[in-house]
């Protein structure tokens, strides 16, 4: 079973389930769980490979799906679900797969596309740190500095570090080998026409129009939105907007 973080307590309202993005964790949500858990149950699971949560040797979105598809029967229902990036990919192949446990899908700043890009890079910049040498957060992120090509990213890599235990809490090595997988999308027949909102950020072509035929032939009720001045990283750079754009989808 993931690790879960949960915020709130049940309601009438449906129970949200939060699946974060690649090198993320539950606890990077915290804040906005907390205040969309005002009026309903809010879990943050730590995805395989991730956190808390089990490590495994395979990283594909038929695995995060079926991880996701156990927390939510054993939390009993059909639940809203959330996620951002890695996290909305595993989510929609949650809803395709699993329909019957998904009340709404929220995909964020994502698409059932394959990316050009790689993020493999982090990996390496992470493996280069001198665990040895590391006292306290900041030698690490000294390190980090020096080999990461965005410096908005380090403290957010940080954040899965046990300073104590000298350790990341990321399965470095399978990620790196699943890597293809993770920027991929399976091929898949099957349709989830629950009612779904991709949240984008204006900022971002991570949902562009080319990628609308791919979703709206996965996900025919698919509505669309974006945020003004957010890139990727949509929630971590307007919060309060994010959250004003959940909750208001999610109690229409």
């Amino acid at each position: 079973m993931l690790n879960m973080i949960e915020h709130g307590h049940a309601t009438d309202a449906p129970g949200l389930l939060i699946a974060h993005g690649l090198y993320g964790s539950a606890r990077n949500w915290g804040v906005i769980a907390k205040r969309l858990s005002e009026g309903r149950r809010v879990v943050a699971v730590d995805m395989r490979n991730h956190g808390n949560s089990p490590w495994f040797d395979t990283h594909g979105y038929e695995d995060m799906a079926g991880d996701l598809a156990q927390v939510v029967r054993a939390l009993g229902g059909a639940w809203d679900v959330l996620g951002h990036s890695m996290g909305g990919k595993a989510a929609m192949m949650l809803a395709l797969r699993h329909p019957d446990l998904v009340n709404r899908l929220i995909v964020a700043d994502i698409a059932p596309v394959a990316y050009p890009h790689s993020q493999i890079q982090y990996v390496e910049a992470m493996k280069s740190v001198d665990l040895g040498t590391v006292e306290r957060r900041s030698d690490a992120g000294a390190q980090l500095l020096e080999v990461v090509d965005n410096p908005d990213l380090v403290p957010f890599f940080l954040q899965s570090l046990d300073v104590k235990a000298r350790r990341w809490m990321l399965n470095l090595d399978t990620l790196a080998r699943e890597m293809p997988k993770i920027l991929g999308f399976p091929e898949v027949s099957a349709v989830y026409d629950g009612p779904t909102l991709f949240l984008g950020g204006a900022e971002s072509d991570y949902i562009a129009p080319a990628h609308r035929p791919a979703i709206n032939a996965l996900f025919p009720a698919a509505r669309f939105a974006r945020i003004p001045g957010a890139g990727h990283w949509l929630h971590a750079e307007k919060p309060r907007e994010f959250e004003a754009a959940v909750r208001g989808w999610l109690d229409s």
